[in-house]
């Protein structure tokens, strides 16, 4: 029997928030943010963890992180490199960005067998409800062409402190993803939410679901996902060579298109928070610590 496991992207750069922000300390044991949903998904009865990183973090990850979850939650590594590509295509001389999360899921796909799992972000605070939702639709309802993702109130996502990237969802009255948009340069203006196009800022629906790069997918998916990566290369890697990516949230909005998928849209009542940059942070130290005097943590997860 299959049993669901949790897929954490920490592989990415930091570069607005100038450091390796997967590991960065939020909570006053020293934990990151990622320990916190590694909680919360052991919570929801998550037994396995997949942690995409560069291999050159992976003493600092086994130092900060690892060591101490080994005995709640069995861990695997997952390797995201850059020559990691499709036969047939190479790397551009003088490129050092990785290729986006659709190449970074590509190492799990040996550690996953034929696993059902859920994707997150390392650095981003999606609340305990969401795991409990995503691990009921990976033990019930997920299936080859059967997808699922959870999604947050576009204006509860954004920073007080900068623009950020934000795939947008449109859904059915069945409550499954039509379409996803995403924005590069999004952000909060006053009361307003709005996003820059073409020098010019305009508006855009605050209220909108967004994708917080939240998924929950059958292992068939990589056989989708791989012509999908090819043909992105096809049409970028002469226009861009240095710096163009492929992410999840496009992928999965070509497969609705095409009508390969479907993709189940839960919503949840917690509250999404993140660290894009520096200044997000002490709001979010502030967050964790009101959590755990109400006891929604203990002072320390990991004590036995």
């Amino acid at each position: 029997m299959t049993t669901p496991t949790l897929v954490i992207l920490a592989a990415g750069m930091g570069s607005r928030y100038g450091g390796l922000k997967q590991i960065d300390t939020v909570g006053n044991n020293g934990e990151s943010i990622i320990d916190f949903s590694i909680y919360d998904a052991i919570q929801a009865g998550f037994k396995k963890l997949v942690l995409i990183i560069k291999k050159e973090h992976e003493e600092a990850f086994e130092k900060s992180l690892v060591a101490k979850i080994r005995p709640f939650i069995e861990v695997h590594y997952a390797f995201q490199e850059l020559d990691d590509i499709p036969e047939g295509y190479s790397v551009p001389e003088g490129r050092e960005k990785p290729w986006g999360t659709v190449q970074a899921l590509k190492p799990t796909q040996a550690i996953l067998g034929t696993d059902p799992f859920m994707v997150i972000n390392a650095d981003d605070y999606y609340g305990k409800s969401s795991f409990v939702l995503m691990h009921q639709f990976l033990t019930s309802l997920v299936d080859k062409n059967h997808y699922a993702m959870v999604g947050y109130i576009l204006r509860n996502t954004l920073t007080d402190h900068g623009h950020v990237t934000r795939a947008v969802c449109e859904k059915s009255e069945e409550g499954y993803l039509e379409k996803i948009v995403e924005y590069q340069k999004i952000a909060k203006k006053h009361d307003l939410v709005v996003y820059e196009n073409n020098g010019i800022w305009e508006k855009v629906d605050g209220d909108s679901i967004c994708s917080m790069n939240y998924w929950g997918f059958s292992h068939h998916v990589f056989d989708q996902l791989e012509p999908l990566f090819k043909e992105f290369l096809d049409n970028n890697l002469e226009k861009d060579p240095l710096k163009c990516e492929y992410v999840i949230p496009t992928a999965v909005g070509q497969l609705v298109d095409d009508n390969q998928i479907k993709v189940k849209i839960y919503s949840s009542e917690d509250q999404w928070f993140g660290v894009t940059y520096q200044e997000d942070k002490e709001q979010v130290i502030k967050k964790f610590q009101e959590f755990k005097d109400q006891g929604l943590y203990p002072q320390d997860l990991w004590s036995k």
